[in-house]
């Protein structure tokens, strides 16, 4: 058994070290491997398989809403990115650059895309002259690069995988009505199928995307109480469709200018994943999302009939679930361990007394617990089991998150919350950025949203500055 453990011992302890312990599963888990090219990852096969699954249930459901899928460019040539201005100062310290072709240097620059904003912009200018011609109401699944100076798996890395959705529309109200339908359908995916709890809002205009009218984000906390922005929408008004000329003529032969939004969720989900429900023994997957659901690993496999049956086991199994059968030649015990690293939801254990017996015993990752299981009825209590892990994951990771949120009636309580609970801090705000910058500059605390379901007043007065409250903030220390 000595050597079953090494596997597990390879991980520093969360209590320890969270980083650590974070950086520890993304490699142990093999989700990734370091790439020669600075700040870049390469994902392999398990880490792009759950981006897969990520991938394929936002398509379907953004496709149900009336998405269609085109791909853009890319390189943008700098004086396309020049257009919009604010845009432009957003990215500009994270662009790169390309000068050359060859040994020929290029005549005008070209920008590796950072996002694709004014892609599509150049794009629905020729191919929008119409009402008839709208809604346009486009994604693409793409890479970006921006040069981060601190880089980390999924969470922040140089080049990473995400998709953009970019809409015109005749009115504002249709821009805005589009822009809560994609932050209410990321908040639902995360909450439904990763098992995540998300505090649905709207970000200050601080912290607002560059060139938008209004920012609204979902935003998770981690096992360590950092937050994470997990996915936003923006509602772009007239900003970009102004200054590049994408007009149309509406039913009354008048030129009118169309309202824009975008949209966008990006690897750092798997981070999320990792930081809501790992554990010291590796990944903890929610079922709806883990490429192999359930493992099925013969005990004794040697001994006549147990490997033949465990194949019929996992053949059965296939039928409900994502499953794989474990019969490499180590041993269960290193197994096991192997599957827990993997954060496969079920583990089917299955011994010649098994076999004998009709029955075998399965698993849960999440709480180790072991369930016996007749034989004949394998494949419904494996998926009940499933949905039952998958409820009860959400359910603990929202306790989790409910309880770490702390009130702040003044900027004393506000500062010792900082300094010693990890977690949300609900205030309330004047709506100065002085008081944002002063937060954030004394503890490194910034604001994540005003929430669109919880504006309770707790209090008449801004927590920093004392003067007289406006918004209730939900502030936090954030990757």
């Amino acid at each position: 058994m000595a050597k079953d453990k090494k596997l597990v011992e390879a991980i520093t302890s969360m209590s320890e070290d969270f980083a650590q312990w974070y950086t520890d599963v993304v490699v142990k888990a093999d989700l990734i491997a370091y790439s020669s090219v600075k700040g870049c990852m390469i994902i392999k096969p398990d880490g792009y398989a759950i981006w897969e699954n990520i991938q394929h249930e936002l398509d379907r459901r953004f496709k149900e809403t009336g998405v269609q899928n085109v791909y853009m460019p890319m390189f943008i040539p700098e004086s396309l990115l020049q257009v919009e201005k604010d845009h432009v100062e957003g990215f500009a310290p994270e662009v790169a650059w390309v000068t050359h072709g060859g040994l020929n240097e290029l005549q005008e620059r070209l920008c590796v895309r950072p996002t694709s904003e004014t892609l599509f912009c150049d794009f629905y200018k020729d191919i929008i002259q119409s009402h008839r011609d709208l809604p346009k109401v486009y994604n693409q699944w793409c890479s970006v690069v921006r040069l981060e100076k601190e880089t980390r798996p999924f969470l922040r890395s140089r080049e990473f995988l995400w998709q953009e959705g970019h809409t015109a529309h005749a009115t504002a109200e249709e821009a805005e009505e589009r822009t809560v339908q994609m932050l209410n359908l990321y908040a639902d995916f995360c909450e439904e199928v990763l098992a995540m709890p998300v505090v649905r809002g709207q970000k200050t205009d601080k912290e607002k995307f560059a060139g938008a009218d209004a920012t609204y984000t979902i935003e998770a906390l981690m096992h360590d109480g950092k937050a994470l922005q997990s996915g936003t929408s923006h509602n772009f008004g007239t900003n970009f469709s102004k200054p590049f000329g994408i007009q149309y003529t509406d039913k009354n032969n008048q030129l009118q200018y169309v309202y824009q939004t975008s949209w966008g969720m990006t690897t750092r989900l798997i981070g999320a994943i990792i930081m809501v429900h790992g554990d010291d023994s590796g990944l903890v997957l929610p079922p709806r999302i883990a490429p192999t659901q359930v493992v099925v690993v013969p005990i004794q496999q040697r001994k006549e009939g147990v490997l033949e049956k465990a194949a019929e086991v996992s053949e059965r199994l296939g039928k409900v679930a994502r499953t794989k059968l474990d019969d490499s030649d180590k041993s269960p015990g290193w197994k096991f361990s192997e599957a827990e690293m993997r954060g496969i939801p079920v583990r089917v254990e299955l011994g010649p007394k098994d076999i004998e017996a009709g029955k075998c015993v399965l698993v849960r990752r999440d709480t180790r617990e072991k369930i016996e299981c007749a034989l004949d009825d394998l494949e419904n209590t494996v998926s009940e089991l499933l949905e039952q892990i998958q409820k009860e994951m959400f359910e603990r990771a929202k306790a989790h998150r409910d309880s770490h949120i702390y009130d702040a009636h003044n900027y004393e309580e506000f500062t010792e919350i900082a300094n010693t609970k990890p977690g949300f801090i609900r205030a309330m705000w004047c709506g100065d950025v002085a008081c944002e910058n002063k937060i954030k500059e004394d503890l490194a605390v910034t604001s994540r949203c005003m929430p669109f379901n919880d504006q309770e007043h707790i209090s008449d007065v801004c927590a920093c500055c004392g003067k007289p409250a406006k918004k209730l903030v939900y502030w936090g220390k954030a990757y």
